[in-house]
């Protein structure tokens, strides 16, 4: 059995999280892998790497103060921030995301996204459909086939499978949550009808994306070596292992979906260069603190990496740390108080992950073949409640759109 651990958390209510990913007998999702590589095999599955690198903001993120200010508006809707100007005549964005207002020549911001339901669920982002059975907060909407609608990166999974061997085609980099049901609401990864075999690979580590395997802990982690000396000296082990023998081709690539250095490279944010690891704003000895804002900025830099080592969709889910529900003490984006304070929060390290994520791909030749896709379930409110937030507005919503050739 290969095991990838986090180490254990503990919140304000005293609740504990083990953070994990268990793959035993070679089962992914209920599913073998072998079944996963027989299966696009007999698809005759192409190689041509284009992808996705989905950012979401669970919780309704306030676009009426990101992208579409309204400085002319009446005090109970215009918000505490000015408009800036962008680097494109007449685009202006929130004086909070200078970075963004720079090379708003790479970006499409949608201001007026309809087809929302008042419905927390990011079901909608993934998959493309508003109908889902019963969730945890979200009632079943009917009209899903059965098995329920599958998330784009299921879709590549199907369609085209991985670009390169050892990476799986959807990677899913959500923070695991303490709440197992709440989970079920933010979950890239669903493969729907068409089956496990296609279900996003979570990698399923919260702490900057430390990944563990074989008992090192988080904290042995300072050194990123052990990181890829752990990948290799579980390789050595099946290599040599009885169970390796009478395995046919599609068991032999699933041990390499594993145990590839492809994946534990990409993950590995030690190999990157310092310089572009602070234009990300990544700190290797930083340790996250409840509310910081730009603890979860490696993911911005893990999923360009891990999109390049062969995913065909990176799914990331980014909030001020940790990402959990506001009754618990975490956080998400939905700011029903204190809108402005979490905005001043939250807006600079978005701006900074999206802006570092973009210039990066386009200096890697990757932007026309990646798309990048921010976004969350709905907007917000036009007029400003009596608690200084903005309410879930399902009738107009936002999103920022770049690469993909746009």
């Amino acid at each position: 059995m290969l095991s990838i651990l986090g180490g254990s958390g503990r919140f304000c209510d005293g609740l504990s999280r083990r953070r994990f990913l268990q793959i035993g007998s070679l089962g992914f999702g209920g599913l073998a892998l072998p079944d996963i590589l027989r299966a696009q095999a007999e698809a005759g599955t192409g190689s041509s790497h284009t992808g996705i690198i989905m950012v979401l903001l669970p919780g309704g993120p306030p676009h009426l103060d990101m992208y579409d200010l309204k400085p002319d508006a009446p005090v109970e809707i215009r918000g505490e921030f000015q408009p800036i100007k962008t680097n494109v005549p007449g685009i202006e964005i929130c004086e909070l995301m200078p970075r963004l207002a720079g090379m708003m020549d790479k970006l499409v911001p949608i201001r007026s996204l309809v087809g929302a339901r008042n419905d927390h669920n990011c079901h909608i982002c993934v998959t493309g459909w508003e109908s889902h059975p019963a969730q945890f907060t979200s009632p079943d909407i009917p009209g899903y086939p059965p098995g329920g609608w599958p998330s784009i990166g299921s879709v590549l999974s199907k369609l085209y499978g991985p670009a390169a061997p050892g990476v799986p085609a959807s990677v899913d980099l959500r923070p695991v949550y303490y709440d197992a049901r709440f989970a079920t609401s933010v979950d890239p990864g669903q493969p729907g009808y068409l089956g496990a075999a296609h279900a996003g690979f979570q990698v399923k580590a919260v702490d900057r994306q430390n990944i563990v395997l074989n008992g090192i802990s988080l904290e042995r982690l300072g050194d990123r070596r052990a990181l890829l000396a752990s990948f290799d000296r579980f390789r050595r082990q099946a290599e040599v292992s009885a169970a390796m023998s009478g395995v046919d081709a599609f068991t032999e690539q699933a041990f390499s979906v594993l145990t590839s250095p492809r994946l534990a490279k990409a993950l590995d944010l030690s190999r990157e260069d310092p310089r572009l690891r602070a234009r990300y704003g990544v700190r290797l000895d930083h340790k996250p603190a409840h509310g910081d804002g730009d603890s979860m900025l490696d993911q911005f830099l893990i999923a360009r990496r891990v999109i390049e080592a062969g995913a065909r969709c990176v799914t990331l889910v980014f909030s001020r740390f940790p990402f959990g529900r506001f009754s618990q003490g975490d956080y998400n984006w939905d700011w029903h108080k204190d809108n402005f304070g979490e905005c001043r929060a939250t807006l600079p390290a978005l701006d900074q992950g999206i802006a570092a994520l973009v210039e990066d791909l386009e200096s890697r030749g990757m932007l026309d073949d990646i798309s990048v896709v921010v976004w969350g379930e709905f907007g917000r409110t036009p007029k400003i409640n009596s608690n200084a937030g903005r309410d879930h507005w399902p009738t107009v919503a936002g999103a920022l759109l770049a690469g993909g050739g746009m």
